[in-house]
């Protein structure tokens, strides 16, 4: 017979669930309150481009590459284990960057704090999913997955309050705290779990990391650089490189790091389609959305943050009551009217943006945040449905990893889409070089107004300021078309199954 010691009976698991809620709040919260402060940042550091798009990046890129390998770690260390090591590591690396005296050191220092989130939130995930099974694992993961949204959605009001009222610091700060009394509560409250023990793929997250990384390159200097530039046409050639390397060891490997034929299967590949819809529509508006009205039009922090708080709103409510209604209608139909919905949203706000001040642009902001939250309560509970239980930690890893790498990428190639997008705007009778072009639409795109106009001293601040907002205009509609055509993608692999039994009989 099985006896409790007297550690299992002072551990409450609501507080080990909220434990990892808060540090499922803090990560995404450092990622759209910190991308908030790069305006704050260009000022205060001299620094090219790329080195302002890496205070977001670094993070990203450390964060989504290494969340598969902290999954295959915490199944085989202990899961409590690496919660604790990962967020104590996510508080002391916000200590870095708060503390750093250049660009160069707190993009390490964002870098660090990546690797620390991946191993926090990924073993996170995976010790939830062992404790709690049926419809009680749909509701946590369904709050943990609300806790994210949150993060994203707060990040830009907190940040601009932050900066109005202390300084770029705070914005930083603020995660780490919020990580730290997650540490607190895990220490005390969390269950220790393991997985089957298997052997650590380490040339398989190798691979997969430095593949990651040079995309992130890649897409970065086609932002500076243009196409046909050789730094480009380079780190290109080196992603499809690990990229096959990639593939080649994971076929090799027993067990491998990903298990590349779960994408043979329609559901799994459906499920992962989610978050990358979801980032098209929402996420990367969170970031350009700021940087555009900050560092472009000049709004102050608290005006910009107000306005997307209707962005945000709707994530703060829909994700929770979409897990209770997916039982009545269908998680898979949930999702794709909400695509839909945010589809329709995009497309309305790149009619405003021209046509309309920003304080006007709520209506179709509400209509993106809502169509978003839909799928957003459903995605991490669908993810821990697709393998068994005690493969959690691969689960809860390959989902982890398309969210946020998808999320990163994403963001890395919608700032170079919008990087070129301006400078063929300013192109038109400007008698520029390219070069210089580039480079200045790689400015306006990460919300430097300031060396912009430094770079092209004969385009006056407004021609600069429109050619941003045309840019805009064509990406809000890509975006749209993108999203629509997600959710069709989604209905097709979806819609025809049925429901995970987690999710289908409440179980």
């Amino acid at each position: 017979m099985y006896l409790l010691s007297r550690d299992d009976l002072r551990r409450d698991p609501r507080w080990g669930v909220l434990a990892v809620c808060l540090v499922a709040l803090a990560l995404p919260l450092s990622f759209s309150a910190g991308a908030v402060a790069v305006p704050a940042l260009a000022g205060r550091f001299q620094g090219a481009p790329s080195a302002l798009a890496w205070v977001t990046n670094a993070f990203m890129l450390s964060f989504g590459s290494l969340l598969l390998a902290a999954g295959g770690l915490a199944d085989r260390l202990g899961r409590r284990r690496l919660f604790l090591c990962g967020s104590a590591g996510f508080a002391l690396a916000t200590l870095a960057v708060c503390l750093a005296a250049d660009l160069r050191a707190l993009d390490l220092a964002r870098g660090v704090q990546g690797v620390a989130a991946a191993a926090a939130l990924a073993s996170g995930s995976a010790a939830l999913a062992q404790r709690f099974e049926g419809h009680a694992r749909t509701r946590v993961f369904a709050l943990m997955g609300t806790m994210f949204g949150v993060g994203l959605a707060l990040g830009p009001l907190l940040a601009g309050l932050l900066l109005q009222t202390l300084d770029w610091r705070a914005v930083f700060a603020s995660g780490g705290v919020l990580a730290l009394a997650g540490w607190v509560l895990a220490l005390r409250h969390l269950d220790e779990s393991r997985g089957p023990p298997a052997r650590l793929d380490v040339a398989g997250m190798l691979c997969f990391s430095l593949m990651l990384a040079a995309l992130t390159v890649t897409l970065l200097v086609l932002a500076e650089h243009g196409v046909g530039s050789p730094q480009v046409i380079g780190a290109a050639l080196a992603t499809l490189l690990l990229l096959v390397l990639f593939v080649r060891v994971e076929a090799r490997a027993r067990p491998p790091l990903l298990d590349l034929s779960l994408f043979a299967q329609r559901r799994f590949l459906g499920v992962q389609l989610l978050p990358v819809a979801t980032c098209l529509g929402y996420v990367v508006l969170l970031v350009v959305l700021p940087l555009h009205l900050l560092g472009v039009q000049g709004q102050s922090p608290t005006r910009v943050g107000l306005q997307m708080l209707a962005l945000s709103a709707p994530m703060l409510v829909l994700p929770m009551l979409a897990a209770g209604w997916s039982r009545h209608v269908g998680a898979a139909r949930l999702c794709v009217v909400g695509l839909l919905v945010c589809a329709a949203g995009l497309y309305a706000l790149s009619r405003q943006v021209l046509h309309a001040p920003p304080a006007q642009w709520w209506p179709a902001l509400l209509l993106i945040g809502a169509g978003t939250a839909l799928p957003w309560g459903l995605m991490d509970g669908l993810s821990v449905s697709v393998v068994p239980v005690q493969r959690a930690g691969m689960a809860a890893g390959i989902f982890g990893t398309v969210r946020v790498a998808g999320e990163g990428i994403a963001l890395a190639a919608v700032t170079a889409l919008l990087a070129m997008l301006v400078a063929q705007r300013l192109a038109v009778d400007s008698g520029v070089p390219a070069a210089t072009l580039a480079r200045a639409g790689a400015y306006l795109a990460t919300g430097s107004l300031a060396q912009a106009t430094a770079l092209l001293p004969g385009l006056p601040p407004q021609a600069l300021q429109q050619a941003s907002s045309d840019a805009l205009v064509a990406l809000l509609r890509g975006l749209a078309v993108l999203t629509a055509g997600s959710a069709l993608l989604v209905h097709a692999l979806l819609g025809r199954s049925p429901a995970p039994a987690a999710i289908r009989t409440g179980s």
